[in-house]
């Protein structure tokens, strides 16, 4: 399944970034929030921002957002390192 999340033209205008960078950041955006409610889980949380574990670790630390590993996050680490 594929989520299309509709924003209004005048809430894209007044985002104060680049027009290039305006879909990357709402998914960062996106990601962050999802990961601090306990909603998403780290791995999947860095796939939505299309980041790298450790980068998206790093912003985590800068937000001051506590990190939960989980047993899905093991799921996820051990899924992706049989790839």
């Amino acid at each position: 399944m594929t989520i299309i999340l509709e924003i209004p033209d005048s809430i894209a205008r007044a985002m104060r970034l680049p027009p290039n960078e305006k879909r990357h950041q709402l998914q960062v955006e996106l990601a962050v929030s999802l990961y601090g409610q306990s909603i998403l889980s780290f791995g999947k949380s860095c796939e939505l921002a299309g980041m790298t574990k450790v980068e998206f670790g790093i912003l985590l630390g800068k937000r001051n957002i506590p990190g939960e590993y989980n047993e899905e996050d093991l799921k996820d680490d051990i899924a992706y390192a049989g790839r």
